[in-house]
C-alpha cells in the first residue's frame, strides 16, 4: 500500500491522474477482499501502489536542498512520520479494542497490531508462517498493515541510494549511479522473488528485499524519463485505456499465476504511469475529483477497509445486502482519518523542529504499543460473548476409574486425540455401556515417537520425557484380554508421519529422531517405517488384544482461528461461513487416504488389529465439502483439529455402531 503523500512539496511535480491511479489500486484491493471470486487476483493492487511510491518517492527527492546527508535523512524520516505515524497510531488502538469485544483469543491479531506500529508485522506474520491467500488471514484485522512493513523497511534502504549516489545533489553523474545502483538491486530482488516463490511463497510474498524491485520499477521509470525522453515519448503513443483493460484482465488471472501476474502488473503500472497524459480518456476519468479524492484518502481507506471487513466476518458477516452499509462505513472512517488526522498532522505548526515531530512520534508509538499490550493481558475481560470455552482435559496418570457395571471395556491410549473420549466418558458409560478408560499425553503418539518441533517449542529432551510418561502408563494399564474388551490408539497421525499432507504450516516440519538411538536424526520415510515396526510388535506381543486404531479426523486449519465463529451470539446469530465451507473433501481424502492405506496393510498381517474410519462423518462422500457443523448447526470442532464434546459425542455414536458391526460391543 503506497503511503506517500500526493501532496507534493514540490507543487509542480504534482500528478493528480498518480492518485486517480491509486484510487484504481484501491478499489482492486477493496474488491477482492469482499470477494475474490469477483475479482482474483485484485490484491495485485498493491502492488501498484508499490511502483507509485517508488516514482513519487524519486520525483520528489530530486533536487530537494539539504544541508547535508544528516538534514537530508532527518528532514525524509521528518516525512514519513507526519505522512505514516497518526492515522496508523489511531487505526490500531480503535482496530484492537475492537477485536478484544468479538474475538475470545486476539493475541495474534493484536500482536501483529503491535509490530505493523514499528513496521515489521510484514516479518511477524512470516514468524508465524502466515499465508496470506488462506481464509484464516481474513479473521486478522491487522494482516494487511504487511505491506506497510514492506515500505517502511523500503524507506530504511532508499534514502541511502538517493544521497550517496549523488541524485539528492544533482552531481553530473548522480542519476546514472542512482540508475545503475538501483538496476542491480532490481535484477537481484526479481530473480530472489522469483526462485523464492517457488520454494517459500510467505518468505517471497512478505520480505521486504523480494519486494524491492516493484518500488524500484518506479524509481527507474522516474529516472529513465529525465534522462531518456525518447523512452517517455515512445511509451505516450501506448493507449492508456489499453494499458488499463490489459491490468484488469491480469487483476482476473487465479492467485495459481502469482508471479507472472505481479510482474505482469508492475511492468504495466511503470506504462500507464508513462503513457498517462492530457488529452487521453483514460487521463480525464483518473483525474475526475471523485476519483482524485479516493486516491488522495487511499492511505487511510486501504487501513480502514479491513478492519470494517475483519470485525464484519467476526460478527454479522459478509452478504449482499450488508455490502452497502460495510462501504459507507470503510469511506466515512477513511474521510475521517483523512480530513481530521492525515491532513491536520501533515500542516500542524506546532512542532516547528524535526526533533519534536521525532519525539511526538515516538511517543505517540510506545503508548499506542502500551495500549496494546495491555489489551493483550486483559483482552478475556472486554470479550463480548459468551466466555466460556470448551478445552481438552487430559486426563492424569492412571486414576481410579469405577466405570459402570456389566459394561463393554475399552482401553484408549494416544495424545489429545485420545482425549477426546475423556471429555464424554459419563454419557458413554450410560448411553453406550462401554467402560472407558483413557491414557493421554499432549503432543505424544502411541507406539511412541522421538521427535521435535522448535516452531512449536516443543523440544527433545521434552519429548524424551513425554515418551516415558506414556510408556509407563501403559505398562502399568490392566490391557483388556480378547473377548473382554479392546484397546483403541487414538492420534493426530498425519502431523507426526506425514508432515506434506498435514495441515500444519511449513515452518512447523520437526526433526525426528530414531527411537533406538535419540541423537540419530532420521527422515520422515524413516520415520514412519519404524513406527510401523513398532506397531506390529506391539500387536504381536499383545496378540491376545483387541487392537483398534482410530484413523485421524481430517483437519481444517482456518478454525485454528476461526472455530468460535461456528458458534451463535448476540452479534453473531447465525454461524460464519467459514463453518460449512472448511474444505474440499476431496482434498482431505486424499491425506486420509495415504494413512489409512499404511494402517490396513498392518491389519491385514495382524487379525488382532481392527481400523476405526470416521471421516464420512465430517467430509460425507454425497458433498463436495467437508462440514464442521452438525446437522442441528453446531459446532464439531474446537480448533483446528480438536473436537467439541458434541463432535466427540457425534464420533462416539459412530464408534457404538462399529463395535456392534464387530460384534465387540456385548456384555
Amino acid at each position: 500500500m503506497d503511503t506517500h503523500t500526493s501532496s507534493r512539496t514540490l507543487s509542480n511535480k504534482y500528478r493528480p491522474e498518480i492518485d486517480g491511479l491509486r484510487a484504481f489500486a484501491v478499489i482492486a484491493v477493496i474488491i477482492n477482499h469482499f470477494n475474490k471470486d469477483l475479482l482474483p487476483s485484485g490484491y495485485l493492487g498493491v502492488d501498484i501502489f508499490f511502483v507509485i511510491s517508488g516514482y513519487v518517492i524519486t520525483s520528489s527527492l530530486e533536487g530537494r536542498e539539504s544541508k547535508n546527508f544528516l538534514d537530508f535523512l532527518t528532514g525524509f524520516y521528518e516525512r514519513r512520520i507526519k505522512r505514516l505515524v497518526p492515522a496508523l497510531v489511531v487505526f490500531v488502538l480503535i482496530t484492537s479494542v475492537l477485536i478484544c469485544l468479538f474475538n475470545p483469543d486476539p493475541t495474534p491479531a493484536l500482536r501483529t497490531g503491535i509490530t505493523s506500529l514499528f513496521g515489521l508485522s510484514n516479518l511477524y506474520l512470516l514468524k508465524q508462517s502466515t499465508d496470506y491467500f488462506a481464509q484464516s488471514t481474513e479473521l486478522n484485522p491487522f494482516t494487511h498493515t504487511w505491506s506497510l512493513g514492506v515500505e517502511e523497511q523500503f524507506y530504511l534502504l532508499f534514502p541511502f541510494l538517493i544521497w550517496f549516489s549523488g541524485f539528492a545533489q544533482q552531481t553530473a553523474k548522480g542519476a546514472r549511479n542512482l540508475f545503475f545502483w538501483v538496476g542491480a538491486l532490481t535484477i537481484a530482488s526479481l530473480i530472489g522473488f522469483i526462485y523464492l516463490y517457488q520454494v517459500n511463497q510467505p518468505a517471497a510474498y512478505f520480505l521486504m528485499p523480494h519486494r524491492f524491485w516493484e518500488m524500484a520499477a518506479g524509481c527507474l521509470l522516474f529516472i529513465g524519463f529525465q534522462k531518456r525522453v525518447g523512452i517517455e515519448q515512445a511509451l505516450e503513443k501506448v493507449p492508456p485505456l489499453l494499458v488499463v483493460a490489459a491490468m484488469v484482465g491480469v487483476m482476473f488471472l487465479p492467485v495459481s499465476a502469482t508471479v507472472p501476474a505481479t510482474i505482469g502488473i508492475v511492468v504495466l503500472s511503470a506504462v500507464l504511469i508513462a503513457c498517462l497524459k492530457q488529452g487521453t480518456a483514460a487521463f480525464k476519468f483518473f483525474t475526475l475529483e471523485k476519483v482524485v479524492y479516493i486516491g488522495l484518502i487511499s492511505y487511510s481507506l486501504y487501513l480502514w477497509h479491513w478492519t470494517v471487513l475483519a470485525i464484519s466476518r467476526w460478527t454479522i458477516g459478509i452478504h449482499w445486502w450488508t455490502v452497502p452499509i460495510q462501504l459507507v462505513v470503510m469511506l466515512l472512517m477513511a474521510m475521517g482519518s483523512f480530513e481530521k488526522i492525515e491532513k491536520g498532522f501533515r500542516r500542524k505548526t506546532q512542532m516547528p523542529t524535526r526533533m519534536g515531530v521525532f519525539t511526538v512520534g515516538m511517543y505517540a508509538v510506545g503508548a499506542s504499543s502500551l495500549v496494546s499490550v495491555a489489551l493483550l493481558a486483559n483482552s478475556t475481560n472486554l470479550y463480548a460473548g459468551t466466555r466460556k470455552s470448551e478445552q481438552i482435559h487430559l486426563p492424569p496418570d492412571i486414576y481410579a476409574h469405577k466405570g459402570c457395571s456389566n459394561t463393554y471395556r475399552l482401553l484408549i491410549i494416544g495424545d489429545s486425540h485420545a482425549g477426546h473420549f475423556d471429555q464424554e466418558k459419563k454419557k458413554i458409560c450410560s448411553n453406550y455401556s462401554i467402560d472407558i478408560q483413557v491414557l493421554a499425553e499432549d503432543g505424544m503418539p502411541f507406539p511412541t515417537a522421538i521427535y521435535s518441533n522448535p516452531f512449536h517449542g516443543t523440544s527433545k529432551k521434552k519429548v524424551i520425557e513425554r515418551t516415558n510418561k506414556l510408556q509407563k502408563l501403559w505398562g502399568n494399564a490392566k490391557v483388556p484380554a480378547m473377548g473382554k474388551g479392546a484397546v483403541m490408539l487414538s492420534n493426530r497421525s498425519l502431523r507426526y508421519f506425514d508432515h506434506k499432507n498435514s495441515d500444519d504450516s511449513v515452518n512447523s516440519v520437526p526433526v525426528r529422531y530414531s527411537k533406538g538411538d535419540t541423537d540419530k536424526v532420521i527422515s520422515n520415510s524413516q520415520f514412519f517405517d519404524e513406527w510401523k515396526r513398532n506397531l506390529s510388535e506391539l500387536l504381536t506381543k499383545y496378540s491376545g488384544t483387541t487392537f483398534i486404531y482410530a484413523l485421524p479426523n481430517p483437519e481444517f486449519p482456518v478454525l485454528s482461528v476461526a472455530a468460535p465463529l461456528c458458534k451463535k451470539e448476540w452479534f453473531r446469530p447465525t454461524p460464519s461461513r467459514y463453518c460449512f465451507e472448511a474444505g474440499i473433501r476431496l482434498e482431505h481424502a486424499k491425506k486420509h487416504l495415504y494413512f489409512k492405506t499404511e494402517i490396513e496393510r498392518i491389519a491385514r498381517r495382524h487379525d488382532n488389529l481392527l481400523v476405526f474410519d470416521y471421516f464420512d462423518l465430517i467430509c460425507p462422500n454425497f458433498k463436495s465439502n467437508c462440514n464442521v457443523m452438525s446437522n442441528s448447526n453446531m459446532p464439531l470442532y474446537r480448533d483446528a483439529h480438536h473436537f467439541t464434546r458434541h463432535g466427540a459425542e457425534k464420533v462416539i455414536e459412530r464408534l457404538s455402531v462399529f463395535l456392534n458391526a464387530k460384534d465387540l460391543n456385548t456384555n
